[in-house]
């Protein structure tokens, strides 16, 4: 394994005095936020191999076991029609990524930091009165003589979806974080997922990676050859546009090549790795508790009265 990257090189600008008194931060151009958000998601990536290679409870299940069974929570998931149910599956999505080595705050932040809170931002009109009516618990006062608010149905179907939506993306960031690419596509692939669709999921996974490089390599010889003015939003747009009519032309001589070497080397429509996939006890036991797992919760949700 790499050693970890040295936190001088993860630190950001030597931060100035909050007074004042030692001048003012300049602003970056959109062009170098950008170039950085880029390798900031290299430097994620790199962290979430390091998360799959550790010996965590879900790194020792077999990928095609554990797809199948997280896809099988997650469908057991968009049925659940009560909310206790939903919140018992996020506690387990929350005790599964403990047990493979998660931090919390590592889990969560991936989790909740923008499709929930979206999607909780999207169905907060339907909690009012005005949409759902029913029970006023949080009165906003009234309108035309009537009570307006929140009510106790529209909170509680809001709740569902926020729930449904953190709770799926919680398994699929589990499956996604502790298992290694190359075994998730082969895991697919043996599933009979359609080969044409494994294969363009894994070059577009390395090509989105690969240009990201060559941006920052071509951005920063920029920045050394030339006195760029953070402020100059034409040159930046200038740099934009040329920069993607190299990339269009370096990606199109790249997939020749790559496509050449693969055949060259015995590719004929199937990605091979090295490493055999085997079913072991232990994935069998994994396979059963999700079964039983989904069972308990589908009963309790029938049992549970609206």
């Amino acid at each position: 394994m790499s050693p970890a990257t040295p936190g001088w090189l993860l630190r950001p600008e030597t931060g100035l005095c909050p007074c004042g008194c030692l001048g003012k931060r300049r602003k970056g151009s959109y062009v170098e936020k950008t170039i950085e958000g880029g390798a900031d998601l290299l430097r994620r990536v790199m962290f979430t191999d390091d998360v799959a290679a550790r010996d965590g409870l879900l790194q020792r299940v077999d990928p095609r076991v554990k797809v199948l069974g997280l896809v099988a929570l997650i469908v057991a998931t968009a049925c659940f029609r009560h909310l206790s149910a939903l919140m018992a599956m996020y506690a387990l999505a929350s005790a599964l990524a403990l047990a493979s080595g998660l931090s919390v705050a590592f889990f969560l932040r991936r989790v909740w930091l923008f499709v929930p809170v979206f999607t909780g931002i999207v169905v907060l009109p339907t909690t009012c009165s005005f949409l759902t009516p029913g029970t006023i618990v949080v009165p906003l006062g009234t309108w035309f003589g009537s009570p307006v608010g929140l009510t106790n149905q529209g909170l509680t179907s809001a709740g569902l979806v926020v729930f449904r939506v953190a709770t799926s993306i919680s398994l699929v960031v589990l499956l996604t974080i502790t298992t290694p690419w190359p075994r998730l596509l082969d895991a697919l692939r043996s599933l009979h997922v359609p080969r044409m669709f494994v294969l363009v999921v894994g070059m577009a996974y390395r090509y989105i990676f690969l240009l990201l490089a060559s941006v920052t390599e071509m951005y920063t010889a920029r920045k050394a050859r030339t006195v760029v003015d953070s402020r100059d939003v034409a040159g930046g747009r200038g740099f934009v546009s040329a920069s993607a009519g190299a990339l269009f032309g370096k990606a199109h001589a790249t997939s020749e090549e790559v496509h050449q070497a693969m055949v060259a080397r015995g590719y004929r429509g199937n990605a091979r790795t090295l490493h055999r996939m085997r079913l072991g006890p232990f994935d069998l036991l994994f396979a059963l508790m999700a079964v039983v797992v989904i069972a308990s919760l589908f009963g309790a949700d029938r049992l549970v009265r609206v």
